[in-house]
């Protein structure tokens, strides 16, 4: 075990080796060792100091030490001096063959706008404080989305280089989604705007089917299709290079088997080629276009999944269905984002909640009065 030494100040110190750094002149040419030929290296420690003066303060700073030391053993370089821009920098090659494009682009972009104020901390300096003065202060400028992710993020990075350090940051409240549920008469007004365009598929994969922009844009009718059946195996993002590629699903539950009306069926058929021809983006720009032009209320493409999931919970359909049609991953996002009520539907039921309470107080009133 590391031991301390006091200093003429009455603080401890207590120093443990932490790795080797290659030796260079002044004149920043390597300098050779004449026994061996190779370069010499000189040995650098990292410094533990507790101002404590007493017994408890040189057991502090030795713990400190030790567990240091007992780190930089089960590493293989010394992770301790990397910069938090090194260690993130470091964290996302390592995972560029693993996880999407998508999540590697947001990482990418995250690392641009959210992380600079972290980027010259040695990892061993930051702790939870620094780590939630810095959450705090993107908190006043950024969406609590945003916040969240970029804590996700850090303590990811953290989690990897620095696992002793165990986090706890404070997080703003999350928003509760605005979300848009188009109604059926605004989608029966949307299929007629469509009708024979190219976007009259798109339109009705997601409005039928739940399928996702990327999804619709990966579509391939000789790959996919299968008698009423499309398989939702690929999906077109965009990749750090602001490239667009076709990938599997991000999830588990994306790659799925849709089963579509008939109708639908045979205008996919009909498209000129086995591809809707078009990328996410230039999906969303014509779809407000169509609104337009429509006069249709503004609202997303996206949008469309969520009447697809509320007209099936109003129909009744279990959740477990809904939730494999649609390729969600857990029932949580289900109740959080697409369970929502058409107006029409929840304008019925709260009619039918407010007579049976009218027909109760009726029946009230009307009762024999019981005799004394």
């Amino acid at each position: 075990m590391p031991t301390a030494k006091k200093l003429p100040s009455g603080s401890w110190r207590c120093q443990v080796f932490s790795h080797y750094e290659d030796l260079c002149g002044k004149d920043g040419k390597p300098v050779i060792d004449e026994k061996t030929g190779k370069q010499k290296r000189k040995r650098i420690y990292e410094s533990f100091t507790c101002e404590d003066p007493t017994r408890a303060g040189k057991r502090r700073v030795e713990a400190q030490a030790a567990q240091f030391a007992e780190q930089r053993e089960g590493r293989s370089r010394p992770v301790y001096q990397y910069t938090f821009k090194n260690a993130l920098e470091k964290y996302i090659e390592e995972r560029t063959g693993v996880l999407s494009p998508a999540s590697i682009r947001k990482y990418r972009s995250m690392q641009r706008n959210c992380m600079v104020p972290l980027d010259n901390y040695k990892l061993k300096d930051l702790t939870e404080d620094i780590i939630q003065e810095i959450i705090n202060t993107a908190a006043l400028k950024k969406s609590p989305k945003t916040v969240r992710d970029m804590n996700g993020l850090i303590v990811a990075v953290m989690n990897r280089y620095r696992p002793e350090l165990r986090l706890q940051i404070g997080l703003p409240k999350k928003l509760r989604p605005n979300i848009y549920v188009p109604s059926e008469d605004e989608i029966k007004r949307l299929l007629t705007a469509v009708e024979d365009t190219q976007m009259e598929v798109p339109v009705m994969l997601a409005a039928f089917g739940a399928m996702r922009r990327g999804e619709i844009c990966a579509f391939d009718r000789k790959r996919d299709l299968k008698k009423n059946t499309i398989h939702v195996s690929k999906t077109m993002v965009m990749n750090p290079d602001s490239n667009w590629v076709i990938k599997a699903p991000k999830s588990y539950a994306g790659d799925r088997y849709v089963t579509f009306p008939s109708f639908v069926i045979k205008k996919v058929r009909k498209m000129p080629d086995d591809t809707v021809g078009l990328t996410p983006n230039e999906l969303s720009n014509r779809f407000k276009t169509v609104l337009k032009h429509a006069e249709l209320p503004h609202f997303r493409f996206h949008d469309l999944r969520h009447y697809n999931a509320s007209i099936q919970h109003a129909l009744g359909i279990p959740d477990a269905y809904i939730m494999q049609s649609g390729g969600w991953g857990n029932d949580s996002v289900l109740k959080e984002v697409y369970r929502h009520a058409l107006p029409e539907v929840q304008d019925k039921m709260t009619n039918k909640a407010l007579n049976h309470f009218e027909n109760m107080q009726h029946e009230m009133q009307h009762e024999p009065q019981g005799t004394q």
